[in-house]
């Protein structure tokens, strides 16, 4: 079982930038990909990013592409999410996710960590 834990959400104005992380408990770290995801009020979850295992591919929603940067610490098992340039519209719980069913690219994880929530205002 592996288990994920997020932090560093808050609340932010428009225009600022946040990094979320996302620590994971399991010793097959560095063999996985990892995503970002996020929910809005109201809204479905929706990807945000991804790396592959080894950090040599990477992933972004058109929404947050150029504003927004995957990476990961294969060392701490821990992946970053830089939110840089925020808007209103980024307002969601973040969840971090491990291991694509299928592969990279795949929009289906096998597990997910509990979320972190970004509020930016206007």
């Amino acid at each position: 079982q592996v288990q994920l834990v997020e932090s560093g959400g808050g609340l932010v104005q428009a225009g600022g930038s946040l990094r979320l992380s996302c620590a994971a408990s399991t010793r097959t770290f560095s063999s996985v990909a990892m995503g970002w995801f996020r929910q809005a009020p109201g809204k479905e979850r929706e990807f945000v990013a991804a790396i592959s295992a080894k950090s040599t591919i990477t992933s972004y929603a058109d929404s947050v592409k150029g504003r927004f940067t995957i990476s990961r610490d294969n060392a701490k098992n821990t992946v970053y999410l830089q939110m840089n340039s925020l808007r209103p519209e980024d307002t969601a719980v973040y969840y971090c996710a491990a291991d694509p069913i299928g592969g990279y690219g795949n929009p289906e994880y096998r597990y997910w960590g509990q979320g972190t929530q970004v509020s930016v205002s206007s």
